[in-house]
């Protein structure tokens, strides 16, 4: 059997295991087009769809692979809350034993388009659960739309888990700010060097705050903008090597907690680059609908998740001495997973497929 083939069907009955009863009839062929997707996306390290189309065998021609793809992007029938969704909150379930740290970012799509990502960190990777799609190539999303996103986020966290949401600049909005708060979760975000505090009855801006390289220093119980919302803590952190500080605004109650948490928020890059230039090539996709691109994504997505699940596995399992080196691991669980499944494909071995993680002490490092 080709490792074409191998793959495939193996991505099929991991994506059939999720749901609770057999899937039949147009269902069942989208799951299909949904598990051929994602094989040719692995295999072809390109979304553009001749290309994915060129590592799926099913018995026809290319083209009509090609077509079979280009409809199921362009098929309203074709869901996130359907294809992904169940995914999603499986994923963070597996990860609700310790603290959820979600990060949430843009970044350019397709041709012409944006996308607002949620994603939760582990192990140092930042794992796709929600997003948006709208047109535009630059500029940050409105804190309405910030909001909807958060939403889609909490309805996939159990009840009573520990939530930290970690953003830059765009994410300092008040009304993000109190939505987080309302769902009792915690938050750090970047804020401009201009905003406006309130301390001790007197307005400053966070420019003004006296600091040096190596410092941080914390404001409590601050008001923060001319809208007077908290009180909350404002951060200014210069951290060594910077050539300046940044500013924070939280609801933790811990200084160098908030730094922690903030500190962890550009592992999203990680998950964008791996999407583009280390990975994907998500940016090369010809589409330029964003409902379009939101489905491509479902694909994408599941594929960069279960990529990092065989990094994860080749890390706990001791497969790195053989797919790698036995004196250090100088590479992301991305890039050890696709060395553990080429590895795998190439000795005729069992291939895992998951779409949940595993916790351990690494899990949020």
């Amino acid at each position: 059997m080709s490792d074409n083939r191998r793959r495939f069907r193996t991505i099929r009955k991991g994506l059939r295991k999720m749901y609770p009863n057999e899937p039949k009839g147009n269902f069942a062929r989208h799951l299909n087009t949904l598990a051929g997707l994602i094989s040719g996306i692995v295999g072809s390290r390109r979304v553009n769809m001749p290309t994915v189309a060129s590592k799926v065998p099913d018995g026809t021609k290319k083209e009509s692979r090609v077509k079979r793809f280009s409809r199921w992007v362009a098929n309203d029938r074709v869901t996130i809350e359907l294809y992904f969704l169940p995914f999603a909150e499986a994923l963070v379930h597996s990860l609700a034993e310790r603290t959820l740290l979600f990060v949430m970012d843009g970044s350019e799509v397709g041709r012409g388009c944006l996308t607002l990502m949620a994603s939760v960190v582990y192990h140092k990777r930042a794992l796709p659960v929600a997003w948006l799609v709208v047109k535009g190539s630059k500029g940050h999303f409105s804190d309405d739309v910030h909001v909807r996103l958060l939403a889609e986020v909490q309805a996939l966290v159990p009840e009573g888990s520990d939530v930290i949401v970690a953003g830059d600049g765009e994410f300092d909005g008040l009304a993000f700010q109190a939505a987080v708060a309302d769902y009792d979760w915690h938050y750090v975000c970047r804020t401009a060097v201009n905003t406006q505090v309130c301390s001790d009855g007197e307005w400053l801006a966070l420019r003004d705050v006296d600091i040096w390289p190596g410092e941080c220093l914390g404001l409590f119980d601050v008001l923060f903008t001319a809208q007077a919302y908290g009180p909350v803590l404002a951060i200014a952190w210069w951290r060594i090597g910077c050539k300046e500080p940044i500013y924070l605004v939280t609801n933790l109650e811990l200084v160098e907690e908030a730094c922690l948490w903030y500190a962890k928020r550009f592992r999203i890059e990680t998950f964008f680059s791996d999407q583009k230039s280390r990975g994907f090539h998500l940016h090369k996709s010809h589409l330029s609908d964003p409902v379009r691109l939101a489905r491509l994504m479902i694909a994408a997505c599941l594929a960069y998740i279960w990529i990092v699940f065989l990094g994860a596995k080749a890390e706990r399992d001791g497969w790195v001495g053989i797919i790698h080196r036995t004196d250090r691991c100088d590479l992301s669980l991305f890039q050890l997973g696709l060395c553990l499944l080429e590895h795998l494909l190439n000795e005729h071995q069992p291939i895992p497929v998951s779409f949940q993680m595993q916790v351990g002490a690494e899990s949020v490092r």
